[in-house]
């Protein structure tokens, strides 16, 4: 390793052991979506599904616990405080067909639901508020509405209200990212997105307003994992296909960000706008009395939330690894964990959104246009080190843009790009980037200076070391790069940048939570918003309708396929996925019925977690 590089790592392990020993409790004074970097804010996927479920934990030789341990009864009348872990505020877009981030969907898994539930294969069930019958040519999917099932201002949630989500995310004014392919498969949806039509032909809602039926133009297996099922509530929010009001009215209206419902166990009581929100027990909740009286969710910086475990102030929090050390020594918590449903990367800007045709659209002239500087850059990266020495070997490097939690269609036996200077020196080579003035910088193949414009999010304190980590990484092969405007940019003011295609940034680290739909169209397709690199191929396209096809419903098939996209990013490199993640999470023991296991059917909704105590363990 050269002396620039040992400095480089010897100053990161200097900032995180001072970092860890002010968190020893000496000195206590002190979230298919995008999500944070360096922490477990996630960007919420671009389905809204359950998490998937963990893969084999022998990455790293540790093997947490999926559940609390204490055995005691719930208290009657109890109170839970849940940390977000954020160092931004919540954006506070709190309706799940427009909110964007993963801090928003943490505030609304309290007081609101999909109708239909998972299971721990992460596949649709009728143990939810709805049941379902899928047709013979798997083309019809009809949901039947359970009795009983209310709102939270009493009126009941009616088959309507989840052909209005449909209507909302396919008009031709939603601007949001979730019309997908789960969305626009549906059979008359393209015509209704782009004004041609008034109404949706493939949905039917029943004369009672208890059954729906969705007719796909394509079956494909994605209906069983990643299908579209969360009502809104047309009768408070506004219709907007009468005209009482428009997207840019809800999107302002305060019955999504201070005063929202849903059909979930806990309702809203209070919101303080980006800081807290304050729950209480929804008596008329469909399956029965929620366990807890009040939840108190407010937001908790990652640098304070080890020193709110150990004083009890939170009693649970998904906590930052770069702490696990300090963590594991907390005697009044227990700690939980499992392989995330989430990876880390580098994104290549190649290309614009075309807000018109809303598509991608690459340029064939963009600065990194030749893949291989891509490939180079991703050769270059010591994720490794990042792994080991930052997180404790809680995060690992990534190979592929399919995660292992994806056991059946992620490619094992695909290596990605491993950290190799010299074989990205010699791509780079290859490509014409030489150092013609002898300065040990490259100039690109027109012999011009270049400067590579990097923009990365702010979190805990490691956020800041890992990203010059990765410029030093880059120096050592001859590419400038510098952090764009020369400084980390907060969580909403980022992706806004990168969803806006700034024309100063040129590679951006991102990162994203996948939900429990392998199919990776929501974030790599040609008309998906979230593909912010803008890449664009035919074979990408042919790839990724062909793994939502109906011969997909082979899952022989759909592995090939799999294994061909992934084959198919890794040679192009759009994005250059870095590491592969744990998730932590902190739970004081006066917990009860809490899990992380999707697989644990019986306790993993928010209406069972309660306390065994009024007080918290200290």
């Amino acid at each position: 390793m050269a002396k620039k590089q040992l400095m480089l790592l010897a100053s990161l392990m200097l900032i995180l052991s001072l970092f860890l020993a002010a968190c020893t409790g000496k000195d206590k004074a002190d979230e298919k979506e995008p999500v944070k970097t360096d922490d477990k804010e996630k960007e919420t996927e671009v389905e809204e599904e359950e998490e998937e479920e963990p893969a084999e934990e022998e990455a790293v030789g540790i093997n947490f616990p999926l559940d609390t341990t204490n055995s005691e009864a719930a208290l009657e009348d109890g109170e839970m405080v849940y940390a977000l872990v954020s160092t931004d505020p919540f954006e506070g877009t709190l309706n799940r067909v427009f909110y964007s981030g993963a801090p928003d969907a943490e505030v609304m898994q309290f007081f609101d639901e999909s109708l239909l539930a998972v299971d721990g294969d992460y596949l649709i069930t009728s143990d939810g508020a709805a049941s379902y019958e899928l047709s013979e040519d798997n083309k019809t999917i009809t949901l039947t509405i359970k009795d009983g099932v209310n709102w939270q201002d009493g009126e009941p949630v009616k088959a309507s209200d989840l052909l209005y989500a449909y209507e909302l995310l396919g008009h031709p004014d939603y601007t949001g990212n979730r019309y997908t392919f789960t969305i626009s498969n549906v059979e008359g949806m393209p015509a209704y997105h782009e004004g041609t039509a008034d109404t949706i032909s493939g949905i039917e809602v029943s004369e009672d307003e208890k059954s729906i039926s969705i007719t796909y133009d394509v079956a494909t297996p994605s209906v069983m994992s990643g299908i579209w099922s969360a009502p809104v509530p047309r009768h408070y929010i506004g219709d907007v296909t009468t005209g009482e009001v428009s997207i840019e009215d809800i999107l302002a209206s305060n019955k999504i960000r201070t005063e929202p419902i849903g059909f979930g166990p806990y309702k809203v009581a209070k919101v303080v706008p980006g800081e807290s929100v304050l729950y209480e027990r929804y008596d008329g909740y469909w399956r029965g009395k929620p366990a807890l009286k009040t939840v108190v969710l407010k937001v908790v910086a990652p640098g304070s939330v080890v020193g709110a475990l150990e004083k009890g102030e939170i009693d649970l929090a998904s906590v930052p690894v770069d702490q696990y050390d300090v963590l594991k020594e907390i005697q009044n918590i227990e700690l939980l964990g499992q392989v995330d449903t989430a990876y880390t990367y580098v994104g290549f800007k190649l290309g614009k959104w075309d807000a018109d045709k809303k598509e991608n659209v690459m340029d064939p002239d963009a600065l990194l246009a030749d893949k291989r500087v891509r490939q180079a850059m991703w050769h270059a990266m010591d994720n490794e080190v990042i792994g080991e020495k930052m997180y404790h070997g809680l995060r690992f490097p990534a190979t592929t843009l399919i995660i292992p939690v994806f056991d059946s269609f992620h490619d094992a036996d695909n290596p990605g790009r491993p950290y190799d200077p010299e074989k990205a020196k010699a791509l780079l080579d290859e490509a014409g980037w030489v150092d013609v003035d002898g300065d040990g910088i490259r100039e690109n193949a027109k012999g011009e200076q270049v400067v590579l414009n990097f923009a990365s999010m702010e979190g805990g304190d490691v956020a800041e070391p890992i990203a010059n980590w990765y410029i030093q990484n880059w120096e050592d092969v001859g590419i400038k790069v510098q952090l764009f405007e020369g400084r980390l940019h907060e969580f909403n003011a980022f992706y806004d940048l990168i969803e806006n295609d700034d024309p100063g940034v040129d590679i951006y680290q991102g990162a994203w939570g996948t939900g429990t739909d392998p199919d990776p169209e929501g974030l790599y397709g040609k008309t998906a918003s979230y593909n912010f690199s803008r890449f664009i191929s035919e074979k990408n396209d042919e790839l990724l309708a062909a793994g939502t096809s109906e011969e997909a419903f082979d899952s022989e098939y759909r592995k090939g396929i799999y294994k061909e996209w992934q084959d198919l990013m890794v040679e192009e490199v759009p994005v250059a996925p870095t590491v592969y993640r744990y998730e932590l999470f902190g739970v004081n023991k006066r917990l009860v019925n809490y899990t992380i296991d999707a697989a644990n059917l019986e306790n993993k909704y928010p209406w069972k977690w309660g306390v065994s105590q009024a007080d918290p363990v200290k």
